[in-house]
């Protein structure tokens, strides 16, 4: 009897420790989320146009974040508007900082990747805190948070910050906003689609461009893309589904890379 306790007591110390190590490293990265948080903000936008003679006079598309030199802000394809149906006075802009009065920033597309809805943006001004590409791979069942503009700017500039589990690396294809888009190639990548990741999470239409990242160290892992919509666009605010995909970051990195070639 004393035998069996002794094995079975072998056999439990080190699923115990395994258990225990598990749970110090879950509460580690919960303590650490905090400062996370404090640091990515700092490199969240919004981006949109702004006319100073229009009420209101910001409007808030989407969300970016800074990369590379300071100057660069990653965000969607499609936050970027297509055309400005506006006058002179109108621009398109990235919101930095937070509250009722964001710093303006004129804003430039120098980069785009159509086929995974990424878009690179060049800011006028200083250079911001750019964030962390990382190089780990993700895996079902991680857990990651995300920052952005979910509901845009109505009462101010506000951050908010979402966290969500990988249920699914699932593929999926991003249509083509315009007929221009629908190029023979386009088409050919629309019939074979690239893989994204899916989270259980709830996003809105502001987050589109928001980064998701780790949240132990604040490295980013992919870029929210878009949210599954139950019934109509009308109600995604309403009925949100709780289903949201991301752009791999390795897109992004691609749309670097290819950017700094001669």
């Amino acid at each position: 009897m004393l035998f069996c306790s002794r094995r079975i007591l072998s056999t439990l110390v080190p699923v115990l420790l395994c258990l225990g190590g598990m749970l110090l490293t879950a509460a580690r990265v919960q303590a650490a989320l905090p400062d996370v948080i404090a640091k990515i903000k700092p490199s969240v936008v919004g981006v949109g146009t702004y006319n100073k003679l229009a009420t209101p006079r910001a409007n808030l598309i989407g969300t970016g974040f800074v990369v590379g030199d300071g100057t660069l802000i990653a965000t969607n394809n499609h936050v970027v508007p297509t055309t400005i149906e506006v006058d002179r006075n109108t621009g398109f802009v990235v919101f930095v900082g937070t509250g009722t009065s964001p710093d303006v920033r004129t804003a430039t597309v120098i980069a785009r990747d159509s086929e995974h809805d990424l878009a690179l943006l060049k800011i006028t001004g200083s250079p911001l805190p750019s964030l962390s590409l990382s190089p780990r791979p993700v895996r079902e069942g991680e857990i990651y948070s995300f920052t952005g503009f979910p509901i845009g700017a109505v009462l101010g500039l506000y951050p908010v910050t979402h966290r969500g589990m990988v249920s699914s690396i699932t593929p999926v294809a991003v249509p083509a906003r315009t007929a221009k888009e629908l190029s023979v190639a386009r088409l050919k990548h629309l019939k074979n689609p690239f893989v994204v990741y899916q989270f259980d999470a709830t996003a809105y239409p502001g987050n589109s461009g928001s980064p998701v990242y780790h949240q132990d160290t604040g490295e980013v892992i992919a870029v929210i893309n878009k949210v599954l919509v139950q019934t109509s666009k009308e109600n995604a605010l309403s009925q949100p589904s709780a289903i949201t995909y991301a752009i791999p970051i390795r897109h992004l990195n691609q749309l670097l890379s290819a950017r700094n070639q001669p």
